[in-house]
């Protein structure tokens, strides 16, 4: 993505194949799509960002809570069940099978009323790798969860990057 006055100027897709069943049985593409409170952007954009710079770049694990809902959190990743149960299954999965998933950079937070999308840098089992979260935070709490997560590529047809 290239950005120009804090606005997307031009992307470059990151993409991850359809699948068909889910742990927690949600699409990766259904959900709310409404806008409700565009007046409270700002505030969202914050706690979004400050879940992604203090739980997943900083390592903080004991805040999750200040971030996550415990009541609703319904995940579209195809591999995590719902609520902080389910993630925290999906953390472990990848423990036991040796994979390590880091958050290294925040670089970009995009938010429109109750849906942020954040995109970052890190590596997932030691490949770099982008991350694309968008979320839906209501009350104050992040409630729902959508991702994209591809490897970086080591060459592109373009000298912008990723990101």
């Amino acid at each position: 993505m290239r950005w120009r006055d804090g606005k997307l100027a031009e992307h470059w897709d990151v993409l991850a194949p359809l699948v068909e069943h889910t742990v927690s049985g949600r699409s990766q593409v259904d959900g709310p799509t409404r806008i409700a409170h565009p007046e409270q952007t700002d505030q969202r954009h914050k706690i979004a960002a400050g879940f992604v710079e203090t739980v997943l770049i900083g390592g903080h694990t004991d805040q999750i809570t200040d971030y996550i809902s415990t009541e609703q959190y319904h995940q579209h990743n195809p591999q995590a069940g719902d609520g902080l149960d389910g993630f925290a299954a999906l953390l472990t999965t990848f423990a036991e099978q040796g994979i390590t998933m880091a958050y290294t950079t925040l670089h970009h937070v995009v938010a429109d009323g109750e849906f942020v999308l954040s995109q970052s840098e890190g590596g997932l089992g030691g490949t770099p790798t982008a991350f694309y979260d968008l979320f839906r935070i209501a009350d104050g709490k992040i409630v729902e969860h959508w991702d994209i997560v591809n490897e970086i590529p080591t060459t592109f047809a373009h000298d912008n990057g990723m990101f």
